[in-house]
């Protein structure tokens, strides 16, 4: 058992040169390449999630039989975390002159653009959780990051805490906005019919209405008209707290 699981762990399709593949010699199927099966495999997640997709789906996608995808992927795992990758390319990241900009401004930049991506690509999450995650556009994203919280100021021991403390908050932010927003969809009402309606249900319920009672004037402190402009105001703040926590840890250590 353990040995499979040290086997499991090495595994990725970026190991090994497989991912450079361009599909096995000889019979190769016309019209096909890594590109383009990858591209409709991002599609397919969009429209049907990680739990409904298959290679047989994919397959009927691309109007080509099941066995003419192997041509440019070993497994399922290897053509998913291609997707996971491309996904990351969507990312704008800091351009390599812009390092005399305010890193405050470019953290914030990027966990916005990171916590889009997991509400855009709600499979992304379990995903990244899953594999490696090692692809070249992931991997420049933890460099760009890495890059901007060294400008900060903080010693080099406190990089990579910082690090997780902004990024995997966007993580969880955005994995469970990315799920309510599928609820939403699975629903067929607007984001904003779901939360009234959902919140009209925990308020007439006994065993639920208590804890709304006493949350009442923090929700309507909160502010927003609508569950976007809540979400991107709650959003907001937690992230303004993290940057103010990582000024506070650079004064900290220069003291």
């Amino acid at each position: 058992m353990a040995k499979a699981a040290q086997r499991a762990a090495r595994t990725s399709v970026w190991l090994e040169g497989r991912a450079r593949r361009g599909g096995r010699s000889g019979g190769q199927p016309s019209g096909l390449d890594r590109d383009r099966i990858t591209d409709a495999t991002v599609r397919l997640l969009d429209a049907e999630g990680l739990d409904r997709f298959s290679m047989r789906r994919l397959a009927a996608e691309l109007n080509v039989t099941a066995m003419s995808v192997y041509w440019y992927v070993d497994t399922k795992d290897d053509l998913l975390e291609l997707a996971l990758d491309a996904a990351f390319g969507e990312l704008r990241l800091p351009g390599p002159d812009s390092v005399a900009e305010d890193w405050r401004e470019q953290v914030r930049a990027l966990a916005t653009g990171y916590r889009a991506l997991l509400v855009r690509h709600p499979w992304l999450s379990p995903l990244a959780g899953r594999h490696l995650n090692i692809g070249p556009n992931a991997l420049e994203f933890s460099r760009r990051v890495q890059r901007v919280i060294r400008r900060t100021g903080l010693p080099a021991h406190g990089v990579t805490g910082a690090i997780s403390a902004v990024f995997q908050f966007v993580y969880g932010y955005g994995t469970i906005e990315g799920h309510f927003f599928a609820r939403v969809a699975d629903a067929g009402v607007s984001a904003d019919d779901y939360y009234r309606q959902a919140m009209t249900a925990v308020t007439d319920s006994p065993d639920t209405a208590d804890a709304v009672r006493e949350s009442r004037d923090i929700m309507a402190a909160r502010g927003g008209d609508t569950v976007a402009e809540m979400l991107d105001r709650d959003f907001t703040f937690a992230l303004d707290l993290l940057v103010a926590g990582i000024e506070a840890m650079v004064r900290r250590s220069g003291s």
